[in-house]
This record gives C-alpha cells, sequence and structure tokens, in this order.
C-alpha cells in the first residue's frame, strides 16, 4: 500500500508522518498537561517546535484556557479535544477519525463538524467512521456504507441521494377522512395522521413526478386541502433502506 507516493512498509516513516489518528478510546497520559501532550506529539514526528501553530489549534478545539491543565482534570469531552489535537500537531495530510463524537455533547460535535469541514478546505483527506448518520451527511463529500463488515456501497454523497433518495409530497386537509378515493389510490397515495393528511412518496431524479396528475385528481374528487409540502429522505433513510435489502 502508497500513501502519497511513500509505501507503507519500506518507508514507513514518511508515510507515517503524513497520517493523523483519532482512536474511540481515551489514551493519554494522564499526569501530563494538555499544552505537553500535544507538543510532544508533534515531536514524535520529527516536527520542528512551533509554538503558533499549537496555539491556534489548542484555541481552535477550545482548548487554550486549559493548556496547563493536567490530563487527569479534564471531563471526558475535553479528553477528546485533546485527542483530536495530538492527531493535528504534526499538520497531517490525511486524518482518520474512529468515531471521535461518540459518547460527546451536543457543542463538541458541533465544533468537531467545523474544524473537519476546516481542514476539507485546507485540503486534508479526511476518513470518518461513525454511527451518526446525521454527522456523515452534514459533513462527508463521499459515502462508505458497512453492514456486518461488508461494503455494501461506495459513493459521492450528493449522487448517492439523488439516487436513492425519495421524496414524500405530503397533503395537510381540513378534515379527516375515512378512506382514500379510488383514483387517488392508484396514484399510490396514502392515508395518514388519522385521515387529516395524505402522503405521497416518489423518486428525487423522476422525470416525471406524478404531482400535477394527483392535485387534477384532487380537484376531481373534491377533496380540499389546507396546505401542501414536500420532505426529503435522509442519509438516515437511505442506509436503513440498503440494510435493509441486504437483510
Amino acid at each position: 500500500m502508497v500513501v502519497s507516493g511513500y509505501d507503507i512498509q519500506s518507508d514507513y516513516r514518511n508515510a507515517r508522518s503524513l497520517i493523523g489518528l483519532v482512536p474511540q478510546e481515551l489514551m493519554l497520559e494522564p499526569f501530563e498537561t494538555v499544552m505537553g501532550t500535544v507538543s510532544l506529539s508533534r515531536g514524535l514526528f520529527g516536527k520542528a517546535p512551533n509554538p503558533c501553530y499549537i496555539r491556534g489549534l489548542l484555541m481552535r478545539l477550545s482548548l487554550w484556557d486549559k493548556r496547563d491543565s493536567p490530563i487527569r482534570e479534564l471531563s471526558g469531552g475535553m479528553k477528546r479535544r485533546v485527542l483530536i489535537a495530538k492527531a493535528l500537531s504534526h499538520e497531517p495530510k490525511i486524518l482518520f477519525l474512529d468515531e471521535p463524537t461518540a459518547g460527546v455533547d451536543v457543542d463538541l460535535r458541533r465544533d468537531m463538524w467545523r474544524l473537519v469541514k476546516d481542514l476539507q478546505r485546507d485540503g486534508v483527506t479526511v476518513v470518518l467512521t461513525t454511527h451518526y448518520i446525521e454527522e456523515a451527511e452534514e459533513i462527508a463529500d463521499r459515502i462508505a456504507v458497512i453492514n456486518e463488515g461488508q461494503i455494501l456501497l461506495v459513493e459521492d454523497k450528493s449522487l448517492l441521494m439523488k439516487r436513492l433518495g425519495k421524496k414524500r409530497l405530503l397533503i395537510e386537509l381540513p378534515e379527516p377522512i375515512e378512506s382514500v378515493p379510488g383514483p387517488l389510490t392508484d396514484l399510490g397515495i396514502r392515508l395518514h395522521a388519522e385521515g387529516r393528511r395524505l402522503g405521497y412518496t416518489y423518486d428525487m431524479g423522476a422525470e416525471q413526478t406524478g404531482i400535477p396528475e394527483i392535485l387534477e385528481a384532487l380537484k376531481a374528487e373534491g377533496i380540499k386541502f389546507n396546505d401542501v409540502r414536500t420532505e426529503q429522505s435522509s442519509l438516515e433513510d437511505i442506509f436503513i433502506d440498503l440494510v435493509a435489502e441486504e437483510s
């Protein structure tokens, strides 16, 4: 295997210097300070000291005020931030994140998303494993769906959403109805919300959505409505459908 032209076995040091890793486990020296931990990690990769870079990194991760604190005094969320700072200390070009936001608070998760987007803009390749599907949908460019150790697909996120995504047309009724008239049933309309809503699912990439025909049928059947809106399926919906197909 080669990383940016460097063989990971015969040219291990150069290959490894390009890679940063944030493990899922919180493995840190409890009696070392935040600044000492991150600075030492940079030195282990043979990088010259760069206080300005380390300062900026700690500030981006909201760790600057904790720079002199021993690791043992930090909360779990702060320790997670230190792991990220360690992984970025040597300015890697490829960053592996193994469920970096597992069990952390919302603030850290949002900070992590912003940091990943900044790294992407800086040209860093980020490989993220996560069980939070909304996280992948928010920050990923390409998606790999894995089920029981098997890769089901690897695809550009936008193309995947367009190819497998669905849209739902939701029609809110002023009064509930007991059943859907035959012509509307034939068009794929289903009844929801105790008869107060009609729903219709269609492919996002389809040239003909069927919506004009549905509106005409509603008019012909004398069914009035208060509101019409659409919902787009999320990446989580697509993931669930893919896994269900393989089961």
